[in-house]
């Protein structure tokens, strides 16, 4: 009797030491959190067509593509650059390049950075270092400096609102030139 009380002492207290230096070191993969962040999808050379009532709007190409749809917060990387082709309601074609591109899932937003430019057909260029554009409105904008030029302006400014025909837009502080129609 005196001796399994014995063995059953030894046991619990093997069985409590046990249980404290397992809780202490929590050396489990499946319980550490990873810096860095794997991709659920990595795919190359892409293109991405997007159309509305059978009609092409826009044709992403990429030569990677990076898609972190496993995280809370959904979006997608092109880390090698990218260009985003827009047609207008005629089929005439305004390019958008830039060396790193994001895009945003929840909010259709796409964050363009690095040497972004813009050519459209009718010759209006524009270029900066970062400039978002939000697909569900058509619409860019930027809080960085940019350059905008075509036959009737040459204009430097830091913040840019406009929507992508350029025939709409909102600056900060202008310098350069532009064409005035005095009436």
């Amino acid at each position: 009797m005196e001796l399994s009380i014995f063995l059953y002492r030894f046991l619990n207290y093997v069985l409590i030491i046990n249980l404290v230096f397992s809780c202490a070191n929590w050396e489990k993969t499946e319980l550490k959190t990873s810096s860095t962040i794997d991709p659920v999808a990595t795919s190359f050379e892409i293109r991405m067509v997007y159309t509305d009532s059978l009609k092409i709007n826009s044709i992403l190409t990429a030569p990677k593509h990076q898609d972190f749809r496993n995280l809370f917060f959904k979006y997608s990387v092109f880390p090698d650059g990218l260009k985003l082709v827009f047609y207008d309601n005629f089929g005439c074609p305004s390019i958008v390049e830039a060396d790193y591109g994001t895009i945003y899932k929840e909010t259709s937003i796409l964050d363009l950075v690095g040497n972004v430019k813009i050519s459209s057909s009718e010759g209006d260029f524009l270029r900066t270092t970062q400039l978002y554009w939000d697909a569900e409105s058509d619409w860019f904008f930027t809080n960085k400096n940019f350059k905008f030029w075509n036959s009737d302006y040459d204009v430097n400014a830091k913040r840019l609102d406009a929507n992508k025909q350029f025939t709409k837009f909102n600056t900060g502080r202008l310098t350069g030139t532009m064409a005035v129609d005095e009436r």
